[in-house]
């Protein structure tokens, strides 16, 4: 009797079983309102290691045993896509690091603006982005508060954990900079980086600025609910009334080092929505889900909705096309940075020990072609090597890839 490897489990519900399941239903159901960008990202998400996507046939070296492996759709929007592109993206950013203690600031949204952020996703997330970099890089440049110019970067979050429209920004901030005249590194005051009070009326006043600039120049479009906003005088009546709110800005505690801040970074950076591992249970009509209460001190909690109302709390995070999530910002900004950090650890260097933190070490630059990785037998531990492909089905997608076609013969 021929023996059966198997892979390592994968949860036992998907995203992905969601959507082959009631896809295509609720497809039909939002015809007309359903945009192209939520239809691609439901059928690569869908398709994701399926017969639909083709693969590639493994063979073990040392047992015979044979397996199937779909290709991944590689959609950012997928959860289970992500891996190998954090990793890449995290080893680029360890060779970044600086040695000196690292922040966590996270800028939110009040809902009437997130409101119409959600109608206008391309423009009102870059003016996120924007008011956010700004205000930090304005403030810490004022020579009462540090006097320098900082850098850092800043992932785009749109939701909370019961999936609904949540935009915020988290940033990470080494907590210094460089001097004006680019003569020395002024390092912030142990475990505190920029008061949060000003910080967020300085972000509230460039967002609103910016905001009032974009309905200017007819950049903005409002529907439903908000179509009364189009009306310059309702426009500028909301923003008034966004003026006399408080705009929410957290400063987490400072990290231990820069292992700590990879560590962060690899749990935020390529996050999608909802994990696979939170979902707990689908049926005809409902989808069950785990999340936090955060106004119940973080308590852990389920939540059910209907197949139809949970598709559509997924879908409000897919970004336009294009869109780049994480951005990085003064003296770590794309142009200039590898010239920006080796000024940096140049004068770091010159700093005691108390402003410093161990940094892993660099990794050396390697130009060699990197081989694809494949999964040890689980069989019996041995190598295995691609020994032909698996053609795309476009009539077929399987709920997943065998894991083993068995021993070959």
């Amino acid at each position: 009797m021929a023996h059966v490897a198997h892979t390592a489990e994968r949860p036992a519900l998907e995203i992905a079983d969601i959507l082959r399941r009631h896809g295509a239903a609720y497809i039909r159901a939002h015809e007309g309102r359903l945009g192209r960008i939520e239809k691609r990202v439901m059928g690569a998400i869908s398709a994701c290691r399926t017969a639909a996507l083709g693969g590639h046939i493994e063979a073990c070296d040392d047992c015979g045993a044979t397996r199937i492996a779909y290709n991944s759709c590689r959609n950012r929007h997928c959860p289970k896509c992500q891996g190998a592109a954090r990793a890449a993206w995290l080893e680029a950013r360890q060779a970044e690091l600086l040695p000196v203690p690292y922040f966590h600031i996270v800028f939110t949204l009040p809902q009437p603006i997130a409101a119409i952020a959600f109608q206008n996703k391309r423009i009102v997330y870059a003016i996120l982005f924007r008011a956010a970099a700004a205000a930090m890089t304005t403030l810490a440049a004022n020579p009462r508060r540090l006097g320098a110019k900082i850098g850092g970067l800043a992932v785009l979050h749109t939701w909370g954990q019961a999936l609904t429209h949540h935009p915020h920004l988290h940033c990470v901030v080494p907590g210094g900079g460089i001097a004006p005249d680019g003569s020395r590194w002024i390092a912030g005051r142990p475990g505190f980086f920029l008061p949060v009070k000003p910080l967020a009326l300085i972000f509230r006043r460039l967002f609103l600025q910016q905001l009032t600039k974009a309905f200017a120049a007819g950049e903005l479009g409002f529907f439903g609910d908000l179509a009364p906003l189009a009306d310059p005088a309702a426009f500028a009546a909301q923003l008034a009334a966004m003026r006399q709110t408080d705009w929410v800005v957290y400063a987490k505690k400072p990290f231990g080092g820069p292992a700590q801040v990879l560590a962060y970074l690899g749990r935020y950076t390529h996050r999608v929505a909802i994990t696979n591992s939170r979902l707990v249970c689908l049926d005809d009509t409902h989808v069950s889900f785990a999340w936090k209460d955060y106004r119940d001190g973080g308590a852990s909690k389920v939540m059910r909705l209907k197949v139809d109302e949970f598709i559509r709390r997924f879908l409000l995070h897919v970004l336009p096309d294009g869109f780049h999530r994480i951005r990085s910002f003064g003296f770590m900004a794309n142009g200039h940075r590898t010239t920006n950090l080796a000024l940096c650890r140049s004068l770091i260097e010159g700093l005691g020990e108390e402003v410093k933190t161990q940094v892993p070490p660099r990794p050396a630059s390697d130009t060699a072609v990197k081989v694809p990785i494949i999964p040890a037998c689980p069989h019996c531990g041995g190598v295995m090597h691609i020994v032909g492909s698996v053609p795309r089905d476009v009539h077929q997608s399987r709920p997943r890839a065998p894991p083993f076609t068995g021993f070959a013969t």
